[in-house]
Formats: C-alpha cells, sequence, structure tokens
C-alpha cells in the first residue's frame, strides 16, 4: 500500500508528461490555417512561387516581406 502512495505521483507525473507530447502540436496554427492566411494577403509573385515550389519556398518568401528590415532581392 505504501509503494501505491509513492509511485502514483510518478505515474500522474509521466501521464501529465504524455499529454503535453500530445496536445503540443494541437496548439499550433494548422497548415491549412496558414495556407488560407498566405492565399488572403500573398503577392502574386509569391503565389506563382507557391504553384511552381511549393508551399514552403512560398511561405517563406511571404514572411520575410512581412519581417520588419528585411529586404528580398530582385533576382
Amino acid at each position: 500500500m505504501f509503494a501505491v502512495i509513492l509511485v502514483s505521483p510518478l505515474i500522474f507525473l509521466g501521464l501529465m508528461l504524455l499529454m503535453e507530447r500530445v496536445e503540443r502540436p494541437l496548439r499550433h496554427k494548422s497548415v491549412a490555417d496558414e495556407l488560407e492566411g498566405f492565399l488572403d494577403s500573398a503577392r502574386p509573385d509569391e503565389v506563382e512561387t507557391f504553384v511552381s515550389q511549393g508551399f514552403g519556398p512560398a511561405i517563406e518568401a511571404y514572411w520575410a516581406r512581412r519581417r520588419p528590415g528585411v529586404q528580398r532581392s530582385s533576382a
């Protein structure tokens, strides 16, 4: 009985840590939400990058444009 009292908090702590790992990805914005926001405010050249190169490079160009003080190359 004494061992159960000592082990049960460790079991609960382990379950809480496991749930944290499960919930962490759910707290981040989903790719669909991010894609919707991208398509709502993307420039034509960013949409062209999305079509030709995929979502990764297009969203990088989009966020680079939105960061203050970052210059994009015109090449």
